[in-house]
Formats: structure tokens, sequence, C-alpha cells
């Protein structure tokens, strides 16, 4: 049955679900290859959890521009507009598959306009 987000345990079931996945597609892989090979997922995922954990809880614990984090990313393995269309899938597919109410549109909306702020800075989105 389908619950609410109400903790950061949701959110990081949510980010860990979704990660799965996109380390399983070899077009997301590379983005993450480094993280998998360092063993640092779990704490990649911790991280993202914060981020997602301050927008739809009102916590205070990331503190990273994670605009700038994708900005100097792109400079070592660039973004496409398609990266960015299976990155929305996974995520909102995740959230759809276990999770109702207002947190979980909340986070698809937020995620779609994080997206589509990120391909406008990258010149992505027209």
């Amino acid at each position: 049955m389908k619950k609410e987000i109400t903790t950061r345990s949701d959110i990081h079931f949510i980010i860990t679900a979704f990660y799965k996945k996109l380390i399983s597609d070899k077009e997301m892989f590379p983005f993450f290859k480094d993280i998998v090979a360092k063993n640092q997922l779990e704490h990649h995922i911790g991280i993202i959890s914060d981020f997602w954990s301050d927008i739809l809880l009102y916590t205070n614990t990331y503190s990273t521009n994670v605009l700038q984090k994708h900005l100097d990313f792109d400079k070592k393995i660039p973004f496409k507009k398609e990266h960015f269309d299976k990155w929305l899938q996974y995520l909102v597919s995740t959230i759809d598959t276990f999770f109702i109410g207002q947190n979980a549109q909340n986070m698809k909306d937020r995620a779609r306009s994080i997206a589509m702020v990120m391909q406008v800075k990258m010149k992505l989105y027209s």
C-alpha cells in the first residue's frame, strides 16, 4: 500500500530505489561510475536524501550548491537532454510506485523544475 512521504527515511528509500535504476542504466551509469568505483554510493545517497529532506520536510541539512555541482560535472561528462528525461522518468516512476500525497507531488514538481533550470543553465532547454 502506498503511503505519504513524511520522514527522511521515506526519502532515503526513494533515493535508494531511484539510484538502483540509474546505475543499472548503461546511459546513466557513467555519471555515477566514480562514486560506485570508490564505494561512495551510500554516502552520495545520504547527501541526496538530505537535499530532498530540506525541500520536502524543511530540514536544514544540505549546504552545497546543487546547480554548481552539476555545472562542474558537465565539464567532465556532458549532460544531454535525454539524461534529464531519463532522470525524471526514473524518479517519478519510483515515487509513484511507493508513495502518494502532497509531498510525493511536491517532489515530482520540484524535480521537474530543477531539471528545467539545469537544462537552461547548460543550454539544453529551449
